[in-house]
This record gives structure tokens, C-alpha cells and sequence, in this order.
């Protein structure tokens, strides 16, 4: 145990507050956006906020999230840098595998929300727009929750091309905040398309 414990401090330095900022703003975002979704699905805050238009605050959301992931991308590079450095992987594959990671982690990331489109990537449900019907289309038939998981590669694929022993435990980190963020969100939003199907069966038996 001491070896390890040893061992561990030689590679991350957990005195640097920049890797506690980055901790923080990777647990934020999910957080925050969970609970400002859930609250206008309940209360309507943002469309109150934009006279009554649920797309335009939608929209404003989406700028926010966007906004703060771009903070949180940065923190983390931040962080990397104030890490020490040792080599993870031998070369080539310390080139080829962090690079292959980001690649295949943005193209989930990029065609999850093409196939969403803005509303769809951003909480649009709990606005009231909801989709038509389920994507099934690539990454999705691949993935269950491709934009998750092509996130958790690409800081993957930071702590390796930077050679930071300290990114791969804040990755391990990354995908716990996604899972537990998950358990919450996609709970949630199936009891939203549910009473959709429910409201929709009541009006056709109404019909006939």
C-alpha cells in the first residue's frame, strides 16, 4: 500500500489548485445543467425569461452549456500543465493511440449532435421540444450515450498526448460525473417522451 501511495504522489500533484478547479468545473457542468433542465421542465424559468418562447431559451441554454464546456476544456489543459510528466505508452503508440482516442472521441461528440440537431443536443426536451422519434441512426447504433462517452475519450486522449499520469485519473473522474449524471438525466427524460406516448394515446381514444 505504501508503494502505491508512493507511487501515486510522484505522479499527480494534488497541492496544484488547478487541478482542484478542473475537478469542480467537470462536476459543475453536468450538475448544473441537470438541475436548470429539470427546473424549467417543471417551471418554465428560461421561457418565462424570453417571453414565453421555449426554442429561444433553448438556445440561450445551449449558448451556456456550450460556453462552459469550452471553460471546462481549458481548466483541464490548465491543470495538465501544472502535472508531472512521465511517459505512459512507448513510442509509436504514445503518438497513434491518443490521436486515434481524440478522433474517434469527436466524431461521436460532432455526429451525436449532428444527428440531434441544437434542441435535441441541448436539453431541447425539457423545453417541450421533443423529438419525433428516436435516433437510431450512427453513433447511436453504436453507443447508447456516444456524446458521454466521445467526451471521456478526448480527455483520454489529453492525458496521453501530454504524457500527464494525473489526466487519466481525472478521466477515471470524468466518466464517474457522466454515470452519475446519466442515472438522473436519462430517467428523466424518458418520463418526458412517456407521458408524451401517454397523452397522445388518451387524445386517440378521444378521436374514436
Amino acid at each position: 500500500m505504501s508503494f502505491s501511495l508512493d507511487e501515486l504522489s510522484s505522479l499527480v500533484d494534488f497541492s496544484q489548485s488547478s487541478l482542484t478547479i478542473a475537478l469542480l468545473a467537470i462536476a459543475f457542468n453536468p450538475t448544473a445543467w441537470n438541475i436548470v433542465a429539470q427546473n424549467e421542465y417543471r417551471n418554465k424559468t428560461i421561457t418565462r425569461i424570453f417571453g414565453g418562447n421555449s426554442r429561444y431559451g433553448c438556445y440561450f441554454l445551449a449558448v451556456m452549456i456550450f460556453s462552459f464546456g469550452i471553460l471546462r476544456d481549458s481548466l483541464y489543459h490548465r491543470a495538465l500543465e501544472g502535472q508531472p510528466i512521465k511517459a505512459i505508452l512507448p513510442e509509436p503508440f504514445a503518438t497513434i493511440v491518443p490521436v486515434a482516442l481524440f478522433i474517434i472521441g469527436q466524431t461521436f461528440v460532432v455526429t451525436s449532435t449532428w444527428a440531434l440537431g441544437v434542441t435535441g443536443t441541448f436539453l431541447g426536451d425539457y423545453f417541450g421540444i421533443l423529438m419525433d422519434h428516436r435516433v437510431e441512426g450512427f453513433p447511436f447504433n453504436v453507443l447508447r450515450d456516444p456524446m458521454y462517452v466521445g467526451s471521456t475519450m478526448c480527455f483520454a486522449a489529453g492525458a496521453l498526448w501530454y504524457e500527464r499520469p494525473a489526466g487519466l485519473l481525472i478521466t477515471i473522474y470524468v466518466y464517474i460525473v457522466y454515470v452519475i449524471a446519466l442515472r438522473f438525466e436519462g430517467p428523466f427524460t424518458d418520463m418526458i417522451y412517456t407521458k408524451r406516448a401517454e397523452e397522445r394515446a388518451k387524445g386517440s381514444k378521444k378521436e374514436i
